[in-house]
């Protein structure tokens, strides 16, 4: 899938609540997860279907249920993407830190 299926399904909070809760407690059935939520189960299942659709969660029936549960590669995908970004945001950081030592040490020789 692409990853811009991927960030369009990431945008919406209630879809990434319902990863949240996939990751923490595991797969679930359709209707426990909609009991989590102050919408109607037809628009949680519309959630999780985007979600399929993007990757995120697989779907097995197991009777009359649908279990969901998470399916992390795209989510790695969407890591390793933003990677270099994290990088740059780091080094950007630790500059500002080390200036702000530096300015502060200077400060501190003036009051000697």
């Amino acid at each position: 899938m692409s990853a811009d299926h991927v960030f369009a399904a990431l945008a919406s909070p209630a879809r990434r609540e319902l990863l949240r809760l996939l990751l923490e407690e595991g797969g679930q059935p359709a209707g426990r997860l909609a009991e989590r939520f102050a919408m109607s189960r037809p628009s949680v299942s519309e959630h999780l279907k985007v979600l399929r659709d993007a990757g995120l969660v697989a779907e097995t029936r197991k009777g009359r249920e649908r279990l969901y549960r998470l399916e992390p590669e795209p989510l790695m995908e969407i890591r390793d993407w933003l990677s270099p970004y994290e990088r740059f945001w780091r080094e950007k950081l630790a500059a500002l830190t080390t200036m702000l030592d530096e300015m502060e040490e200077d400060g501190d020789a003036g009051h000697r």
